[in-house]
């Protein structure tokens, strides 16, 4: 996703017309990483303006198109800071924790029963009403729910849940760094946009 690809693609009758002329036997489309283009540009400019200029230094964009690096972009998943876990009080391999993810209305309680999880560490959060895609599996939807009794409103995730890796020795532990409600696809650059060109 990180690099420009070439894809041939039919072209219209006068560019099939050209390539009989010139005796070339294909014409391709250049596909150009938005993230890759960000890195050449000095200041942070929007898409569409970054479309432009290219058009304008003779690299006509035909469009752009979104591209995800996994499936669902990691949407609705939020970095979350674990600030607190209790026993579960009716299963001994449960806890509930208290996780901060920036919201205005507090921290959520989250059922987790993963032997990691532990006070203090930065987690990725699925938030009610996200879709997961995992490594292996169908994609399934997070709910606001109770396990064994008690009310959990999202998921703290592990890699292969996320569709990221097939590590599923417990949660996913992020970088302290990370700002907490940040969306996860955001922080780590799961979602690209890809400039399409003649070439």
């Amino acid at each position: 996703a990180n690099v420009g690809v070439f894809l041939p693609q039919e072209k219209a009758s006068n560019k099939v017309d050209l390539q009989e002329d010139l005796g070339i036997t294909s014409i391709y489309t250049m596909k150009i990483s938005a993230r890759w283009l960000q890195k050449l540009f000095p200041f942070d400019i929007e898409v569409t303006e970054a479309a432009q200029v290219l058009t304008a230094t003779g690299l006509e964009v035909e469009g752009v198109e979104s591209i995800e690096d996994v499936p669902g972009g990691l949407r609705g998943v939020v970095v979350g800071l674990v600030t607190d876990l209790v026993p579960h009080p009716n299963a001994d391999r449960l806890r509930i924790c208290t996780v901060d993810i920036g919201h205005d209305d507090g921290p959520l309680n989250i059922v987790c029963g993963a032997a990691n999880v532990a006070e203090g560490q930065k987690v990725p959060v699925a938030t009610v009403g996200t879709t997961l895609h995992p490594q292996s599996g169908e994609p399934f939807k997070i709910k606001k729910g109770k396990i064994r009794g008690e009310v959990s409103l999202g998921m703290i995730c592990a890699e292969d849940e996320l569709g990221l890796g097939t590590n599923h020795d417990g949660i996913m532990v992020l970088d302290e760094v990370l700002p907490v409600g940040a969306p996860l696809g955001d922080v780590l650059g799961m979602d690209c946009l890809l400039y399409t060109s003649d070439a």
